[in-house]
């Protein structure tokens, strides 16, 4: 009897259908930078409040400096000094300037700024009580920032959804947010599974392997914004895994585990969710990651990857990574692909979706993106995958490739909305 096999498209859809965002938190603006935002965000003043100088000069009224020039320049007295934080309270009259620093409130009756390096101080030191003289007319508004020239009050500066960039944060502190609200980073339970697995820690004996998925989980979850949480090792003992899962149900938003999902005889997870829970799916068509389990336990998510680490990472990037993101307000929920060069023949006999291993760069005398498969594609191993940047897809069907041909790659090592 014929495996089925469901499209990747169709089991990123069943998966992202049964995830939701999660509770909002709030939190301080400066900690909200990557995240998005879950509210818009409304300017409740001016921003900025006021007009204000650009630099340090004078200010000045353009019309007293209409016929500056270097034959006739235009002498004015300085009646005051002005900085950030320290307001002139008088207006500016004709033949009357006040030096000014950048960012203090452009006085009454001013109309620009002339920056200091121009300006010819005649006698004093430049402040209060100088006479300084100008060569140049000035333009009405040069050197002045406007007020409200970032917002008014009661426009949004950020919609929900928009991710908030460092620069971001200084916007909402501007319009009056000390802090913000964005949804919580799911908790994702990791659980590892097979009786030969020992902890990195460990010397591992005759038989035994390091449990290196779980922390390459991990890292990933994290790297998606989630709050990994680990369980440990279960054996391949029946009870012990329906424990830990089980308690890793109750205490989490989604849960993964490793191995445990090929259909071996001490593969138990797939039984546990169908007795207890549904299975959606437990096969994708795909290499590598065919076997991976998919279900509600509980009525949360639960995600059963291959027990190969490569395996296990691909399942995580094409499933686990857009579901966490979805929980946490997130719009962009796939990697960027692009259109590289082949530098190789690659051949597919297999009708499942292809994700080689690969790095893709950039020839430095044409310019032309260049793309390599890893010697190996064994999904045991993780040295691959640490040193690729990409995964090159090759769609399903066979196929028989040639150096040259353009092909697509998912760009692993950029971020989801990234504009190549």
């Amino acid at each position: 009897m014929a495996e089925k096999l469901i499209p990747l498209e169709d089991a990123q859809s069943i998966v992202l259908s049964h995830v939701a965002p999660t509770d909002l938190i709030e939190i301080p603006v400066w900690q909200a930078a990557g995240l998005p935002l879950a509210e818009d965000a409304v300017a409740d003043i001016d921003i900025s409040p006021f007009a204000n100088s650009a630099m340090d000069g004078y200010a000045v009224r353009s019309a007293d400096l209409a016929q500056a020039s270097d034959e006739a320049p235009v002498t004015l007295d300085v009646i005051g000094h002005e900085a950030a934080g320290h307001v002139f309270e008088d207006t500016i009259g004709a033949g009357e300037t006040v030096r000014i620093m950048t960012g203090a409130p452009v006085p009454e009756g001013a109309d620009a700024v002339v920056k200091y390096e121009i300006v010819d101080v005649l006698d004093g030191d430049g402040n209060e009580g100088s006479r300084v003289r100008f060569s140049a007319p000035a333009k009405v508004g040069e050197n002045v920032r406007s007020a409200a020239e970032e917002a008014h009050a009661g426009d949004v500066v950020m919609r929900a959804g928009e991710v908030v960039a460092p620069a971001g944060a200084g916007l909402l502190a501007s319009a009056g947010y000390a802090s913000v609200k964005v949804h919580a980073a799911p908790r994702v339970g990791i659980i590892s599974l097979g009786t030969e697995l020992v902890a990195p820690g460990e010397l591992p004996a005759r038989g035994q392997i390091r449990d290196s998925n779980s922390s390459a989980l991990m890292a990933e979850a994290l790297d998606a914004g989630a709050e990994p949480v680990f369980y440990g090792i279960a054996p391949d003992d029946e009870q012990a895994i329906a424990e830990l899962v089980h308690r890793a149900v109750q205490e989490c938003d989604f849960v993964i585990t490793s191995g445990g999902a090929s259909a071996g005889d001490y593969d138990y997870v797939t039984a546990l969710v169908r007795r207890e829970g549904e299975v959606l799916f437990d096969r994708i068509s795909m290499r590598p990651g065919k076997a991976i389990t998919f279900g509600l336990l509980g009525g949360k998510p639960y995600l059963g990857l291959s027990g190969n680490p490569a395996a296990a990472y691909v399942g995580f990037e094409m499933l686990a990574r857009p579901a966490i993101r979805k929980m946490r307000g997130f719009a962009e929920g796939v990697r960027p692909v692009q259109q590289a060069t082949l530098t190789h023949g690659v051949k597919k006999r297999q009708h499942r979706r292809f994700f080689d291993r690969a790095t893709v760069l950039r020839d430095p005398e044409t310019g032309e993106l260049l793309v390599t498969e890893a010697k190996t594609q064994n999904s045991a191993l993780l040295g691959t995958m640490q040193r690729a940047n990409c995964l090159l897809r090759i769609d399903e069907g066979p196929c028989d490739l040639k150096a040259g041909d353009v092909v697509d790659v998912v760009r692993v090592d950029l971020p989801e909305g990234t504009v190549l």
